[in-house]
């Protein structure tokens, strides 16, 4: 893809989101890394469904802004940059279900996978990134011990990050994300959480890395 096939890219990547109630208004933020000294971003403070294609930023892996008005949460799109040598797209989303768990259960470290099959088979764990403020170093900082290995992350109290190979792979961690938390918290509503049994959550888990790193 030529940059401006990204730009139409990324723009319905975030139409997407804000359809599925993933994001609102000016919300979230989606980037793709042409190459270190150009990775497209969206723009601060505009809405995700009245994105323009001149509205997409270009920055490069040290930060420099070499057009428009990259979002404010650029630094921990590149500290995934940084430390995912295969990441070529990030996606950061404020997924409503997702976050409700980071703010009930502030002491987890990660979504209960041993739940569901699915959610072991698409996406391995799933932590929950501490708090870190908005806009700050400290938010790519807090996801360096996760990197690379995990590739969908909640952001305790504020939102989740995903990153991928390509734009697909890197929404597709954000709605299925989103998909499984919901299924959990009906689940904790309708009477509480179960497991599997111990040797089928490992059979999961083998299968797992068979399938691959790549968010299914």
């Amino acid at each position: 893809m030529n940059e401006a096939e990204i730009s139409r890219k990324l723009i319905r990547v975030c139409t997407r989101l804000h359809r599925r109630n993933l994001l609102a208004s000016a919300d979230g933020n989606v980037s793709y890394r042409v190459a270190d000294e150009r990775i497209l971003i969206t723009p601060a403070g505009k809405s995700k469904a009245l994105l323009r294609e001149k509205d997409i930023a270009v920055i490069t892996s040290k930060n420099e802004i070499l057009q428009g008005t990259p979002s404010s949460e650029r630094l921990m799109h590149l500290a995934i940059y940084r430390g995912c040598p295969k990441a070529r797209a990030v996606v950061h989303a404020h997924p409503p279900t997702a976050i409700a768990w980071s703010v009930a259960f502030p002491e987890i470290p990660e979504l209960p996978s041993e739940c569901l099959s699915e959610l072991i088979l698409s996406m391995g764990r799933v932590p929950v990134v501490p708090y870190a403020r908005p806009g700050t170093e400290k938010m790519g900082e807090v996801l360096g011990p996760f990197l690379p290995g995990s590739r969908v992350m909640i952001l305790a109290r504020h939102g989740a990050v995903s990153w991928g190979e390509d734009l697909d792979e890197a929404y597709n961690g954000m709605e299925r994300l989103e998909h499984v938390c919901g299924i959990l918290k009906l689940a904790k509503e309708l009477g509480g959480l179960s497991v599997l049994p111990p040797e089928e959550v490992q059979a999961l888990r083998e299968m797992r890395k068979k399938l691959g790193e790549r968010i299914l």
